[in-house]
């Protein structure tokens, strides 16, 4: 069982309020990934930043992130159990955000645990694993 890195985790490390290396010596033990889509906020995020320092700084940081990382792709299998948890989240009206929950789709097909600073919205998902990050969050 693996650990995949929410896109609120690295956003924080990106911003310098999260202790990114302190979450991974924490799960030392795991291996850690990054969802494919959470590799396109990230570039994304870099993509809208305003030209100067900060936009290279992120660029920087982000590319450092995919260096390490490894990339788990959305494929067949995460469809199928996005369709089925999205449906179940649905029947119950606890809809999450949509790449939230293809992430959270990511997670369930790998057998992998999710850490986020968004706790409350995965924690819909009965099958998930979420591991609050909260904990390496700088003040």
């Amino acid at each position: 069982m693996g650990l995949i890195l929410d896109t609120s985790v690295i956003i924080a490390a990106v911003r310098e309020k999260f202790d990114l290396e302190g979450l991974l010596e924490a799960h030392a033990e795991a291996p850690v990934r990054i969802a494919a889509l959470t590799a396109s906020e990230l570039l994304h995020g870099w993509e809208r930043a305003p030209a100067g320092v900060r936009r290279d700084r992120r660029r920087q940081f982000v590319e450092g992130v995919l260096k390490i990382l490894p990339i788990v792709p959305f494929d067949l299998e995460s469809a199928r159990v996005h369709s089925r948890i999205g449906a179940q989240l649905e029947e119950r009206g606890q809809l999450i955000g949509a790449h939230d929950l293809l992430i959270a789709a990511i997670c369930v097909c790998q057998g992998d645990s999710i850490a986020t600073l968004n706790g409350r919205e995965f924690s819909r998902i009965v099958e998930l694993d979420v591991v609050d990050a909260s904990p390496w969050v700088r003040s």
